[in-house]
């Protein structure tokens, strides 16, 4: 676990190409590293992936073809993983954070917001980033089989109660405006509170 008791936790999830990493890296920029801090759950199960099949960890961290390559089997090789340990993922992702306000970029089941749910009851905030398919299409996106309709996908598609819903169809000002009426401003109360 973290050595540092976090004041909020948002949980962000969303479609591939809804822009998660693009919302995030704004939040964590208007925010600062010293109050802010981004958690990938992806990153541990990248890096053991890598190693257990003896593959470049750093390309699979990366947004191109050698991370879709191995994607599809890096999803169910994870799957395994969780089902002998549902919470192995976030405990290691969570174990350098230091500041007190966590995003967590990428929750893609329930069983990661369950983990964090029990773990942090009160501190935990759920997001989702939305985005038109047209739009995710021009971002590069395309329907796979096996990977679109999974439960790294889907799996927060229902029975969820999101504290936020961030559409995040390409325009700034758009994105701006909901991120600082809402999740920047409570973040910041946040931060003042002792």
């Amino acid at each position: 676990m973290a050595t540092v008791e976090p004041k909020l936790i948002l949980l962000f999830s969303g479609k591939r190409k809804s822009g998660k990493d693009y919302v995030t890296d704004l939040i964590h920029k208007r925010l600062g590293p010293d109050v802010c801090c981004i958690v990938r759950l992806s990153g541990p199960l990248k890096q053991q992936y890598a190693q257990d099949h003896g593959l470049d960890f750093d390309e699979l961290l990366g947004a191109g073809e050698y991370k879709e390559k191995y994607r599809a089997d890096m999803i169910q090789w994870g799957e395994k993983q969780r089902e002998k340990d549902p919470g192995f993922f976030c405990r290691v992702a969570i174990k350098e954070a230091q500041q007190p306000i966590w995003i967590v970029s990428d929750t893609r089941r329930l069983s990661d917001l369950q983990w964090f749910w029990r773990e942090y009851p009160s501190q935990s905030r759920c997001v989702r980033v939305e985005a038109s398919e047209e739009t995710r299409r021009e971002r590069g996106w395309e329907f796979t089989t096996g990977i679109d309709d999974a439960e790294s996908e889907c799996g927060l598609d229902q029975g969820v109660d999101f504290d936020w819903i961030i559409k995040n169809e390409g325009d700034g000002s758009q994105l701006e405006e909901q991120l600082a009426t809402g999740l920047l401003s409570i973040a910041k109360e946040k931060v003042k509170e002792d």
